[in-house]
């Protein structure tokens, strides 16, 4: 490819390859509408400064102004399925106790006993509970969160137990997880995500889902720079060459929606634009069914007288039906074969396809702002008839382990996880180290990152924002 682009408006340039959408529209079963559309808008190309991943005041200032007003996920549905069930959620120095209280009614309380406020229930614990009692003084609440009772009730004459009910976070169940919002006067979820995207992800079903692996590892990273490094297709080249000759990279498809929500779209099953009239289509398909970063098993599956995507489309299709018991012959070739990934902001990552059916969800690190927490979890479709399989347990890893070294993993998609995380030491490190004070973004194939950061800016505009009680009851 040339290195110019030639006299372009700014945002116009594209990869001079096939587009997203002329490779899926030849699909033999064809997508439906939210995968053929496009969303994109021009958003500037100045730098990006590096002080918002280096300064421990930014993110502080994060945990005030942004983290108290953005809809985030505190967990599955599936991880309180009875009433009385419960999960601890934290986000920074928050914690908030999820609890299921009726069939379809979940509260989300801040996790501090009204007296003294030691936390109710430890960072980490889950359990089901008909009331929640501080361990310290045995001030006691009811699960709907009335205070129940006080230890010497003749000493507290000035508390009233009506004013003393827990205060509670909102809370909203889409997609299978429940969302909470610090902010009362926040918009509703649907209005934060945008009509379009509220579209996109209800059409997923991704409540009939079920957590088949969940993984957690800790990184020397900040947590907005580890999340950019998932949000574009630009680094396969150099950092996946294994996957590069089976993976549309440079003509991925980018698109923004509203303030909240990004996407890209990147193809399987054809080659990558660098890599044009290197590989026959057998090869491409050899990249995927053939070898120890298979996916699929050690048979080796052929084209004929089709394409590799054609033919992996098929393949994919008969080994995800067979692995999940599910029907998937109205399912098109783009959703079972294509990496959907959905920015919601500030934290999540949705990815509905049936290939690569995860949730990235990255969280900082409290007690250091060079450090954040980092999830994937897979959903796989949940079997038709019969119970619902229970969800993963949660899989910890030190930072000296590789995500291959999960329980279930497989181990081609292991290794493109050490190899992104693998850049993000030496990110940290080298923003550090730098003598130039901002981070220079592609107009199209980083737009992602460029919408990401417009979105924080604006929070980090408001004042600081003290949670208060947010549901009346």
């Amino acid at each position: 490819m040339n290195i110019q682009s030639g006299n372009l408006e700014p945002g116009a340039a594209r990869c001079p390859a096939v587009s997203t959408q002329d490779i899926i529209a030849q699909d033999k079963r064809p997508a439906p509408d939210w995968i053929r559309s496009e969303s994109y808008r021009y958003l500037g190309s100045d730098d990006i400064g590096t002080d918002r991943y280096t300064d421990p005041a930014f993110q502080r200032e994060e945990f005030a102004r942004l983290w108290t007003r953005c809809w985030h996920w505190a967990c599955r549905e599936e991880a309180i399925p009875e009433i009385g069930d419960y999960i601890v959620y934290d986000i920074g120095q928050r914690s908030f106790i999820i609890t299921r209280t009726a069939e379809d009614e979940v509260r989300a309380y801040y996790n501090a006993c009204l007296h003294r406020g030691t936390k109710l229930r430890a960072s980490g614990s889950e359990g089901c509970a008909s009331e929640f009692k501080c361990s310290f003084h045995g001030w006691t609440w009811h699960a709907n969160g009335q205070l129940k009772q006080m230890t010497c009730p003749w000493d507290f004459p000035h508390v009233e137990p009506e004013n003393f009910r827990l205060p509670e976070a909102r809370v909203e169940l889409l997609g299978g997880f429940v969302w909470i919002n610090m902010d009362p006067d926040a918009p509703n979820l649907c209005d934060y995500l945008g009509e379009e995207a509220t579209r996109h992800l209800k059409s997923w079903k991704l409540e009939d889902r079920y957590v088949h692996l969940h993984v957690q590892k800790s990184f020397p990273a900040n947590w907005k720079l580890t999340l950019e490094a998932f949000a574009e297709a630009y680094h396969v080249l150099d950092t996946h060459p294994q996957v590069a000759p089976s993976n549309a990279d440079a003509n991925s498809q980018y698109d923004i929606y509203g303030d909240h929500v990004n996407r890209f779209i990147s193809c399987l099953g054809v080659i990558s634009p660098h890599l044009e009239g290197r590989y026959t289509e057998q090869q491409i398909l050899d990249q995927f069914t053939v070898g120890d970063g298979s996916m699929l098993g050690e048979d080796r599956p052929m084209v004929g007288d089709g394409t590799a995507r054609q033919a992996m489309a098929e393949l994919f299709r008969t080994t995800f039906e067979q692995q999940t018991g599910s029907d998937l012959s109205a399912v098109s070739d783009s959703e079972l074969l294509d990496c959907f990934s959905y920015t919601i902001f500030p934290n999540t990552f949705l990815f509905p396809g049936i290939s690569l059916p995860m949730v990235y969800r990255f969280r900082p690190d409290a007690a250091d702002h060079r450090r954040c927490i980092f999830e994937v979890l897979f959903l796989r479709p949940a079997p038709k008839g019969g119970p619902r399989p229970e969800p993963a347990v949660v899989t910890l890893l030190r930072d000296d382990q590789s995500f291959c070294e999960a329980e279930g993993m497989d181990p081609g998609f292991g290794k493109i996880l050490d190899q992104d995380t693998d850049n993000l030491f030496l990110q940290q490190q080298g923003i550090e180290a730098s003598a130039k004070r901002g981070l220079t973004l592609g107009n199209y194939q980083e737009i992602r990152i460029r919408h990401f950061e417009h979105a924080v800016d604006r929070y980090m505009a408001m004042p600081p924002m003290v949670p208060r009680n947010a549901v009346s009851r």
